[in-house]
């Protein structure tokens, strides 16, 4: 926001400081400044000087030679332009002189006449030009000549610019900012009071309002001004509100401007004459509702936005943007001053969904002080009545129900300077708050009275604030931390996860991270069933898109989505895993309940084997020797045959131990691959990554090197081709009577020599015993009982 220090002045006396002083104490005080701006700074060497005589070019049709008194020397200038005269009093730019854009002059000939200087016009010097085809500038006749031109037009001012934050709407107008200086110097703030001169006419017989919108429009209140006269501002509001960066349009228009930078309040003035029915309804605008707004563009309204109508149609996008039809121009003989306080939400979604942003709407979007409404609007009036603008008509009409009052904070003293770490006094922070503008009630605790401007004060802590930021961030001492320090470390459910993604990385696996949102339509591609639980799921109420609008209830949509993508990118083999969340609906309850899960999927040059030992390799490495793969036939997302369950002991290493379903391995469905686009050999591993982190066992026991020695026996068995080697393998550890120390399958064999349906499967046993040497006899009569079992229970048959 950019404050022109001379209108500051006007309510903090602050000419006697330095401007880069005061804006370093207002940037250590929390008003940022942006920059300090000297308009006039690339002004230099440029004077008023009088016209002597005025000749004709000996050698240009076009140009002229005139002599003209700077005050210490009489010059000689060649000009072209048509609108000077003898004794006119003109800017002249001297040998030497520089002007805005970096421009220089310097002496020189023009067609063969000697010209020592330029005469300037308004835009030559960085000013509104005010009749652009006369050319030079004229000055007034009474201008002192001699003098230098920035102290004549009042180009020697200094701006501030300040960035104000969206938590400080009360900094939005020049009094706000006085407000902060005011406190920041620790000076007084006067703020003039407002009289305004109205005629005896009464406006509750021209103008009725009403407000149907309560929810968008927290007050609304008008003026009516009579016997308008349209026409330019005077030089002052002009300059002030250039300085501002507002462009200068009538009075009318420049006087509502100059009072929205003043109190940060914006205002709209209507051609009364223009309202139809003589009322004026505060309402939303219905969907498809059409406006032409002041830029001459159609716009469509949408039913959240607000507008200002009369009994016909919408007048204005409050807060926004004016209509055409209620424009002010030169035939405007009555003007409505409207003041009003909108929905901050609304103005904002309006100004957003329209394409364009406002000095209006980006004060009302950041929420405004209702009770800055009447204030804004008088002073307005105050300004039409002083400069002749029209005539007041009494009376003001104020819709305002639901009132804002100031609010209540209780803040003790001790909890602040512990808060801040400091040791201020109850006395300074009792003085630092009533600068503020807050009243303080003493007592054990302090009950501050919060004006209604300040919204962002709503704590305890925003106090502290606001104490140490007047009090002085550069005057608090640095402290050492205090407080109990602990050991940092990593729980469980962390270490388990590292050590999943140690191993599986370390097998040649990627990981991967996706969305845990996911698409109706993945139950389908992926073969779930239509009274699968599965497809109960959480519904996004605002979802980025269809394909986003769920929460995933499995990982496995998710990890074929991710292969996809990289098959389709040409990469001819891809092993990845992802560790994430799974989100299942609890009846009665509002929160779904989130379930860690561990998927593994790849294709390329990979089997159902590879898979399978990777899973193996990681249940070892967490110390889960108790498990086994079943057949699945029954999950459709698979191919049948060949596919498994994975079940786990939930007692680490006890056979006996209750099994639990932890997850499935297996190659995905021909049907899915072709839907994502996939290979056939296509391999994925579903954990439950909350049962693993139960039932892992990640503490290492050690046990000492055997003293005796081993016996190592083979078995070849000829068994059915459905037989599992998980049922061959319990059967061994069953009957082993524990000196079975190992098992390890090294050879499965279909082809010539075995019959169809069958497949041989070899084994290697070793034999062990903690407390002595085995015997042959003992290892075989163990070895044949083993035999005898397998082929009694699994129709088995020892191949020799």
């Amino acid at each position: 926001m950019l404050v022109p220090l001379k209108w500051l002045n006007d309510f903090i006396k602050i000419d006697d400081l330095n401007p880069q002083y005061l804006a370093d104490a207002m940037t250590m005080s929390g008003s940022k400044v942006e920059d300090v701006i000297e308009t006039g700074k690339e002004i230099s060497n440029v004077v008023t000087g009088k016209i002597l005589k005025i000749e004709k070019h000996p050698n240009a049709d076009r140009l002229i030679v005139c002599m003209v008194d700077t005050g210490k020397d009489v010059i000689q200038i060649v000009t072209g332009a048509n609108n000077v005269k003898v004794d006119n009093i003109v800017p002249v730019a001297l040998h030497g002189s520089t002007l805005p854009g970096n421009v220089k002059i310097k002496r020189g000939r023009l067609r063969g006449v000697e010209s020592n200087g330029m005469m300037c016009s308004a835009k030559e010097l960085g000013i509104e030009e005010k009749n652009a085809e006369h050319g030079i500038l004229i000055l007034p006749d009474s201008t002192k000549v001699g003098a230098d031109i920035k102290e004549v037009l009042g180009l020697n001012g200094v701006i501030i610019d300040f960035e104000i934050t969206p938590n400080r709407p009360d900094c939005l107008g020049i009094i706000g900012i006085a407000r902060e200086a005011a406190v920041t110097l620790n000076r007084k703030l006067d703020i003039p009071e407002i009289k305004v001169k109205e005629n005896s006419v009464l406006i509750d017989d021209y103008i009725n309002i009403n407000i149907e919108a309560k929810d968008l429009c927290k007050r609304y209140a008008a003026r009516l001004i009579k016997n308008v006269r349209l026409g330019e501002s005077p030089d002052w509001i002009k300059e002030r509100l250039t300085e501002a960066g507002i462009r200068p349009i009538n009075n009318i228009v420049d006087i509502t401007n100059y009072v929205m930078i003043e109190y940060g309040q914006p205002l709209h003035a209507y051609d009364y004459n223009k309202i139809s029915g003589r009322q004026i309804i505060v309402r939303r605008a219905l969907d498809g509702e059409k406006l032409i707004t002041l830029d001459g563009k159609e716009r469509i309204l949408k039913n959240s936005m607000i507008v200002i109508a009369d009994g016909d149609k919408p007048l204005v996008v409050a807060g926004v943007m004016g209509g055409e039809s209620s424009e002010v121009t030169e035939k405007t003989t009555a003007v409505l001053l409207e003041s009003a306080c909108f929905n901050g939400t609304s103005i904002r979604l309006a100004s957003k969904a329209l394409g364009f942003r406002t000095e209006a709407s980006s004060r009302f979007e950041k929420g405004l002080d209702p009770n800055i409404v009447l204030d804004a609007l008088n002073r307005a009036a105050e300004l039409i009545a002083e400069l002749g603008a029209g005539d007041v008509v009494s009376g003001i009409i104020d819709k305002y129900e639901d009132k804002l009052k100031p609010w209540t904070i209780d803040v003790s003293a001790d909890r602040i300077n512990r808060f801040l770490g400091t040791s201020i006094s109850r006395n300074e922070m009792k003085d630092i708050l009533t600068r503020l503008d807050i009243k303080v009630k003493d007592g054990e605790e302090m009950r501050l009275t919060i004006p209604t401007y300040r919204s962002d004060l709503e704590l305890e802590v925003d106090i502290a604030e606001e104490i140490a930021r007047i009090h002085g961030y550069n005057n608090i001492k640095s402290t050492m931390i205090s407080g109990e320090t602990m050991q940092g470390g990593r729980n469980k459910k962390q270490r388990i996860e590292d050590k999943i993604k140690e191993v599986l990385v370390g097998t040649g696996l990627y990981e991967c991270i996706s969305y845990s949102f996911a698409s109706p339509s993945d139950f389908d591609k992926i073969n779930i069933p239509k009274d699968s639980s599965l497809r109960n799921t959480v519904k996004i109420l605002n979802p980025l898109s269809e394909d986003l609008s769920i929460m995933r209830t499995t990982m496995i949509a998710s990890m074929l989505g991710v292969l996809s993508r990289n098959y389709s990118k040409k990469n001819e083999n891809a092993g990845l895993f992802e560790i994430g969340k799974i989100y299942i609906p609890k009846d009665g309850e509002k929160l779904p309940d989130e379930k860690n899960m561990l998927v593994i999927g790849m294709y390329g040059d990979y089997d159902f084997y590879y898979l399978k030992g990777i899973v193996q390799l990681l249940l070892k490495s967490l110390g889960m020797d108790g498990y086994e793969f079943v057949r699945d036939n029954k999950n459709m997302t698979f191919h049948p045959g060949k596919t498994a369950d994975i079940l786990i002991y939930t007692k680490k290493g006890d056979s006996n131990a209750k099994k639990i379903n932890a997850g499935i391995i297996g190659q995905i469905h021909p049907d899915i691959t072709e839907r994502y686009d996939l290979p056939d050999s296509t391999y994925l591993c579903q954990m439950d990554f909350d049962a693993l982190l139960e039932n892992c066992m990640i503490e290492r026991f050690f046990k000492p090197i055997p003293k005796y020695p081993a016996v190592q026996r083979d078995l070849d068995l000829l068994v059915s081709r459905d037989t599992m080697a998980s049922d061959i393998e319990n059967i061994i550890r069953e009957k082993g009577r524990g000196i079975v120390e190992d098992i390890k399958l090294f050879d499965v064999y279909e082809g010539k020599q075995i019959p169809e349906g069958k497949r041989s499967i070899a084994y290697s046993i070793i034999y062990r015993s903690k407390d002595r040497t085995l015997k042959d006899e003992e290892v075989n009569e163990i070895h044949a009982k083993i035999i005898r079992e397998i082929e009694s229970r699994l129709d088995a048959k020892l191949r020799l």
